[in-house]
């Protein structure tokens, strides 16, 4: 997911430098939302990955 973020910011600069600032906008837009949905992600398994850690341990 984060490689399909970078892959759509790649698109976006180089959509910017031609002049294509619809599919930059757009490209940005996704590659910002794909980014938010990882680190939420990351975050939830982080957390739940914690929590069994301190379980076993217990």
């Amino acid at each position: 997911m984060l490689h399909m973020a970078l892959v759509f910011l790649v698109i976006g600069l180089i959509a910017a430098v031609l002049g294509f600032t619809t599919i930059a906008g757009a490209s940005f837009a996704i590659a910002k939302f794909l980014a938010g949905l990882f680190l939420v992600l990351f975050l939830v398994f982080l957390v739940i990955a914690l929590t069994a850690a301190k379980k076993i341990v217990d």
